[in-house]
């Protein structure tokens, strides 16, 4: 079993922006998935803002990103990042689940979603929101 955590930074329209000069500074691969891309447009204007994005790098080097959907509270000061805990199979995933979510708000239940077996959100009783997924090849449709 491996596990991992990934800063993951909120924008509200610069993300695909933001990683563009991540890659720069740091190289390596960078992936995004769209609001389009992913099938879940609720406001036209944000159809090519970044629902899931990364930026990968050899050295380590890893960062995550997305545009908060204007219908979403986004403060710069207040939830500027959450964090990514990404694994390699449900149990595990499962397991860190369970426990981060003792006294826990459930933002988004753990479940399968279009671009992972497990995705899940929550906001820990310390206020750090975790964004939890189970690690999957993204293959766009």
């Amino acid at each position: 079993m491996s596990v991992n955590t990934v800063t993951h930074l909120n924008f509200r329209g610069d993300a695909h922006a933001a990683l563009t000069f991540y890659q720069s500074v740091f190289g390596g691969h960078m992936a995004t998935v769209t609001y389009k891309d992913a099938g879940n447009v609720q406001e036209p204007s944000e159809a090519d803002q970044v629902m899931w994005g990364q930026v990968a790098a050899s050295s380590g080097f890893r960062v995550m990103a997305y545009d908060v959907p204007a219908r979403l509270p986004w403060n710069q000061g207040e939830n500027a990042f959450f964090v990514s805990l990404r694994g390699e199979t449900a149990e595990e995933i499962t397991a860190y689940w369970e426990k981060l979510s003792d006294g826990a708000t459930i933002l988004q239940p753990l479940g399968p979603a279009q671009w992972a077996p497990l995705y899940g959100m929550l906001k820990d009783q310390f206020g750090v929101t975790w964004v939890i997924d189970v690690v999957s090849e993204y293959a766009p449709s």
